[in-house]
Formats: structure tokens, C-alpha cells, sequence
């Protein structure tokens, strides 16, 4: 349940427009629901601002779509990544109106958030090859309620590029950089703006790369002050933290103008 969800019961309970038995029934669940393979917590929109997510990787088909059901449920939308063609069909075909972002693996159902109280979280991509990534990332911090813009294939390799989009690079609020191989794209970017950066390792990469350790390893060793590293291949932890770097200033503001 979102805090402006729980917000409305309470109201209806104090007008008298709504029994208190009924609203016990409406937080039947609350805050957590139990099902055999998982418990979800329905609390986490209004412990943290933002409602759980299903992590798909591992599961069955059937146990991602009764999650989603009941997240849905409880919530009005989810968000899922790491999302498998079967699955990803099997929820399509559950929620039609849901958006599937097959490249980024990642599905989200629901209204999200109107962006103009958002931020713009700017996605750089080092190549085409970091793009799924990259996609999870972006996909991530629309559903969280910022404006999400692009920047791919813009790697050391051809600097110019990437020099070329300095205006961008300096109008985002947070920028997520997304790099294998040698991970050298978030130093450079961490040098040009004074933004938060948050670099993500990819395992894009030959042998020597292990795998995104050597981007990983670059990118925590970045000579570029303030870098913040999350672990190879996160672009959902990449989001949440750009997420949390721009909600909490807006909460603190909102706060302040309320009293």
C-alpha cells in the first residue's frame, strides 16, 4: 500500500465514509502477506517510497505471476526485472496493459509516478553492448517518477563523442554511467560535471575483463572525486540509488513547506 493510498483510508475512516471494519479489510495484508514461496512486504512504499520489486531470476513462471497478482493487488502496478521470455509472456498475458522492455528484461505495470516532481536521471552507455544494462536502469528510475534520457555508445574509445554531449552531460540531475571492458567511461564523466555519477560495471568483455571485475575495480579506484560504484551488471541499483539522491531533497522540501 502507498502512503497516499493508506493516506485516503484513514480519511474516509475519520469522515465516517468508510466502517473501520472495512478497512481492517482492506489492510488485511498489511503489512505483510504470506504466500507459500515468498512473503511480500506491503509496507516498503511507507518505510522506503517506493513499493517492493519482483526480482524474476530464479523463479517459475507461476510464482512471478501470483506475485505480480498480489503486488498489484496491494499496490496498483510492480515492477519486475530480470524478466524471462516465458515469463515476461505469461505476465503479458495476465496484464496486457503492462510495458515489457524485452532488451532491458524488466516489465512495469501501473501508473507511474508523474515525472514533473522527478528529476532527469541521464543513462550513459559505453557501447551498444552495455545496453540492456543500461535499459534496466532507465526503465527503474521512470517507474520511481523521473525522467529518464539516454546517451549510448559514447565509450573512451571515441571520446569525441561523448564530448560532443556536454550540454546533456551537465543539464541531468544524476547520471548513471554503464561501461565494460576497461570501465574507464565513469572517470571521464565524473571530471565533466559536477552531478552525482553513479558508475555501473558490465560484464561486457574479453577474457582479461573477469567477467566486470576489471570495469568494477577501475571504477572503485576512479581518480574523479564522489563516484558512486554498485555491483556489475546493476542497473536496478543504479536507478534506486539515483532514486534516493533525488527523492529525499524533494521529501525534506516538501516537508518544510508543509509545516
Amino acid at each position: 500500500m502507498k502512503p497516499d493510498q493508506l493516506e485516503r483510508l484513514l480519511h474516509e475512516v475519520a469522515q465516517g465514509r468508510l466502517a473501520p471494519t472495512q478497512a481492517m479489510d482492506q489492510l488485511r495484508h498489511f503489512p505483510t502477506e504470506t504466500l507459500p514461496f515468498a512473503q511480500l512486504d506491503h509496507h516498503r512504499a511507507l518505510r522506503q517510497g517506493h513499493p517492493e520489486v519482483i526480482f524474476a531470476a530464479g523463479k517459475t513462471v507461476e510464482q512471478v505471476v501470483a506475485i505480480a497478482e498480489r503486488l498489484q493487488a496491494a499496490a496498483g502496478g510492480f515492477l519486475a526485472t530480470r524478466v524471462t521470455a516465458e515469463q515476461g509472456e505469461a505476465l503479458l498475458d495476465r496484464f496486457p496493459e503492462a510495458g515489457w522492455n524485452r532488451l532491458g528484461r524488466i516489465i512495469a505495470c501501473g501508473p507511474p509516478p508523474d515525472p514533473a516532481g522527478g528529476g532527469t536521471v541521464l543513462i550513459v552507455s559505453a557501447g551498444t553492448s552495455d545496453l540492456p544494462v543500461a535499459e534496466e536502469a532507465a526503465v527503474t528510475a521512470e517507474a520511481m517518477g523521473h525522467r529518464a534520457e539516454r546517451l549510448s555508445d559514447v565509450g573512451v574509445a571515441g571520446i569525441h563523442r561523448l564530448l560532443s554531449a556536454g550540454a546533456r552531460l551537465r543539464e541531468a540531475d544524476v547520471l548513471i554511467v554503464v561501461a565494460g571492458m576497461e570501465g574507464a567511461l565513469p572517470s571521464v564523466v565524473g571530471g565533466l560535471v559536477q552531478a552525482p555519477v553513479i558508475a555501473v560495471p558490465t560484464s561486457v568483455g574479453y577474457g582479461a575483463s573477469f567477467g566486470g571485475l576489471a570495469a568494477l575495480l577501475a571504477m572503485l579506484n576512479s581518480c574523479a572525486a564522489g563516484i558512486t560504484v554498485v555491483n556489475i551488471d546493476n542497473g536496478f541499483g543504479a536507478a534506486m540509488a539515483a532514486h534516493r539522491v533525488l527523492e529525499r531533497p524533494a521529501r525534506v522540501r516538501g516537508g518544510a513547506e508543509g509545516a
